[in-house]
């Protein structure tokens, strides 16, 4: 079902990025598009710290959808690249960081300021799940085994707590007022997903 959502939003901004490209001429670049996103992100984290919870929802799920502009004028531009992926992915991880700097500001400001290490938690879970999936395709490139696409593709990207679906807990939490709970859930499922991805991708890799 997933897989399913992320396609159908695929689909969308491509027939938005197309009008795009050609309305600038090709003058949007796709790493101007990320590193936009990436700028925006900051007063998201502002909204997030001031306790603006709507605002920074209604953000996050704005430039959520960068993320996926980005790829698309690549392709259409073809300017995919190894330095672009490398971009988009250092972007991704750097706007967790000002995301969840902004959630540990308001959690310590407010009654129980303890609550801010669940925000330090799911800011160093989200990381690792990424930094092991990097390391996984490190080890395999490295590697003498050989894997299909899928295989290399499930391998590295297994486990319920991916990007998006960390940022989509965290746009509810905000939504529905309860953004201690949500980075609670993101800390505790993202910790297990990192767990998850090391176990899967070590047996594979013996």
């Amino acid at each position: 079902m997933i897989e399913r959502v992320r396609q159908a939003i695929r689909r969308t901004i491509r027939s938005l990025a197309r009008p795009l490209n050609n309305l600038t001429g090709g003058g949007v670049t796709p790493n101007e598009v990320t590193v936009f996103g990436l700028i925006m992100h900051l007063p998201i984290a502002y909204l997030i710290a001031i306790g603006s919870n709507l605002w920074a929802a209604i953000l996050l799920v704005f430039f959520g959808l960068f993320d996926t502009l980005d790829g698309e004028l690549a392709r259409l531009q073809k300017r995919d690249s190894p330095s672009g992926m490398l971009l988009d992915a250092s972007t991704d991880r750097i706007k967790e960081v000002i995301l969840y700097s902004g959630a540990a500001y308001i959690l310590a400001k407010g009654d129980h300021p303890t609550t801010a290490v669940w925000a330090v938690a799911a800011c160093g879970a989200s990381l690792s799940v990424s930094y092991i999936k990097a390391k996984g395709e490190a080890a395999i490139a490295t590697s003498k085994q050989t894997f299909t696409h899928g295989e290399l593709n499930y391998l590295l990207a297994n486990g319920l707590m991916r990007f998006e679906i960390r940022m989509v807990l965290l746009i509810v939490g905000l939504l529905v007022n309860r953004l201690l709970y949500a980075i609670i859930v993101i800390a505790i499922l993202s910790s297990f997903t990192a767990l998850q991805r090391l176990i899967f991708i070590t047996r594979k890799l013996s």
